[in-house]
């Protein structure tokens, strides 16, 4: 359980979601100190206990979800499992599930339902599409829905490809976290209310917002303005002073100089201030300046470069390559990876900290599967036969 002074302790959440953007979400609530009761089928458990890469048998992946949770295994399907669930709602404050449109309510267990049981239940559903719309029962995964939000076509270098993204933007940013700011603002609401809200959480929708500085300028725009184009903006690859450039050692600088004041600075100390006249030109003026920096960056290796521009004015940062980032001692300093010892497995392990933390994270390893259904079902006032006959 969580420590008193954790800021969400006492929160109760069922979490049914499953793979990445639900169990993520649920994972920042526990690191901030709710207790996390995750439902998964009592025969496979999460996928993710079974994706590649594994340790002693054991996901990788799961692990890095689903420490500071309980495991209730549960068979959602039956009958007995669809009436425990039914009595377990009461008992929670927020229930998180990521099934397409219309599985609860097939199930038997849709919001409507749950909030006869609880009317101070809040209920947030993770779909790749939304609730509503022509396509809210289409499948699809993380590089659908930034395909689909405009993000990859947004990205690359202009003329060429889209730019394959290496993480998913739309499940961590677009569901995960859009999912956690509307269960905290439905929870906030519920204090002065007393009833729960249904959070209708569209990975595609939440995607977009990553293009909203620029999708709100060209909407205000209007008829004068152009459609977003890849890799010729300011912010996607057009200025010279905002791009990557490949070092002589086949390595990249981040050169993120975009105010006049760091790509002065950066031209000074290359020893080319005359540079910044036409930082900020488009066409060959612009293009001259690219190609100029091109040539200065390629003529010396990533380390020169790191001892070069290691200034605070300069907005030039390394790119960060396999386990680098696992060595960077900003990052080391902000206590973002923890080791600790998992007695329960007799291993031990680096946890990757959730960047939002209000005080000390008390890390407890990932539960196996089922393992805390007894106690979880005992505390709901199931009794001991009901619980035999749920886990056999």
């Amino acid at each position: 359980m969580a420590e008193p002074s954790s800021p969400l302790a006492g929160l109760r959440v069922l979490d049914l979601s499953r793979l990445l953007p639900g169990p993520y979400a649920t994972l920042v609530l526990a690191d901030l100190g709710a207790t996390v009761d995750t439902v998964e089928d009592p025969d496979v458990g999460d996928a993710t206990r079974h994706m590649p890469p594994h340790r002693d048998g054991e996901g990788a992946l799961y692990y890095g979800l689903h420490r500071n949770k309980r495991s209730l295994a549960l068979n959602l399907k039956s009958p007995e499992g669809r009436d425990a669930l039914l009595r377990l709602v009461p008992h929670y404050d927020v229930l998180v599930e990521s099934f397409r449109p219309g599985v609860m309510d097939k199930l038997g267990v849709g919001e409507a339902v749950l909030r006869q049981k609880n009317p101070r239940l809040i209920y947030c559903a993770i779909s790749g599409y939304g609730q509503t719309g022509p396509d809210r029962l289409k499948a699809g995964h993380d590089l659908n829905y930034v395909a689909r939000a405009g993000l990859l076509g947004y990205g690359g270098e202009a003329g060429g490809a889209p730019a394959f993204p290496g993480v998913q933007m739309a499940d961590i940013g677009g569901g995960s976290l859009f999912a956690l700011v509307g269960i905290l603002a439905a929870l906030h609401e519920r204090e002065r209310t007393g009833v729960g809200r249904f959070v209708d959480v569209s990975m595609t929708d939440g995607a977009l917002a990553f293009l909203h500085l620029h999708l709100a300028s060209r909407l205000f725009m209007g008829a004068e303005g152009t459609p977003l184009a890849r890799g010729s903006e300011a912010l996607n690859g057009g200025y010279p002073s905002y791009g990557l450039y490949r070092t002589s050692d086949d390595r990249w600088l981040a050169v993120g100089a975009l105010e006049p004041k760091f790509f002065g600075a950066l031209c000074a100390k290359l020893g080319r201030p005359e540079l910044l006249d036409d930082a900020y030109s488009g066409g060959e003026d612009g293009a001259r300046v690219k190609a100029e920096l091109t040539r200065i960056f390629a003529s010396q290796p990533l380390a020169h470069w790191r001892e070069q521009l290691s200034g605070a004015e300069f907005c030039v940062e390394p790119v960060a390559e396999g386990d680098e980032v696992l060595a960077d001692p900003q990052l080391r300093a902000r206590g973002l990876f923890v080791e600790t010892d998992d007695a329960q497995r007799g291993i031990r392990v680096t946890h990757l900290l959730t960047p939002l933390r209000m005080g000390d994270v008390a890390l407890r390893p990932p539960p196996t599967l089922g393992q805390h259904s007894r106690v979880i079902l005992e505390a709901a006032g199931f009794t001991a036969e009901e619980i035999s006959r749920l886990i056999a």
